[in-house]
């Protein structure tokens, strides 16, 4: 990797960290300049503007929870084993500690209550996200079906929403509380509608 791929990969390492704690409006260019160590200058000789380093650090951050998908489902087999899987996932974003994939929580959540109206080019990146999520919920769902470990009257996308809607307000409480209680019913409760569902 060339010296100035590796600065761009920092600084958006960096700020990634810094648009998830303090959202877009909150973080000023000199939180990025001291979490990055570069001044403004730096920062813009790989980012034309603020907005595209928001941009850019939004696709990082959406980037490195994909990779946790993606090893969390190596391996697994059965939709309900690869659905616990996705929901492990979500549930590392409500952890407090250095084991969550970035700081600051789940960054679409957090994108896309901040943006909404406000940062349209923002708000639309968030939305591509969670409907890929969502559709990487529902397909796992959907392959259930087909291979009969699910009941045949599952609604997919019912239960994709279902299963997004709940964790993400659970990560939202376990941060708000700083109480991972939280999380752990969410868990819990989805854990067992799946196993409701599953054909034995």
């Amino acid at each position: 990797m060339a010296k100035g791929e590796r600065t761009r990969r920092m600084i958006l390492e960096r700020a990634a960290g810094v648009f998830n704690t303090q959202g877009y409006f909150g973080a000023a260019m000199s939180d990025l300049t001291r979490e990055t160590g570069l001044e403004k200058g730096g920062i813009y000789n790989h980012f034309d503007s603020k907005e595209a380093l928001a941009l850019a650090a939004f696709d990082y951050s959406v980037e490195r929870i994909g990779e946790r998908f993606r090893a969390a489902l190596a391996g697994k087999e059965g939709a309900v084993e690869r659905l616990l899987a996705i929901i492990g996932v979500f549930r590392g974003l409500a952890d407090l500690d250095d084991a969550a994939p970035l700081p600051g929580g789940c960054p679409v959540l957090n994108t896309a209550i901040e943006a909404d109206d406000a940062h349209p080019a923002l708000r639309a990146r968030a939305e591509a996200a969670m409907t890929a999520w969502l559709r990487l919920i529902g397909g796992t769902v959907k392959a259930g079906v087909r291979s009969g470990e699910l009941r045949p009257d599952t609604d997919a996308r019912a239960l994709a929403s279902l299963i997004a809607a709940t964790l993400e307000g659970a990560v939202m409480l376990s941060r708000l509380y700083r109480d991972p209680a939280y999380m752990d019913r969410a868990v819990e409760h989805l854990t067992r509608h799946l196993e409701s569902l599953a054909r034995h």
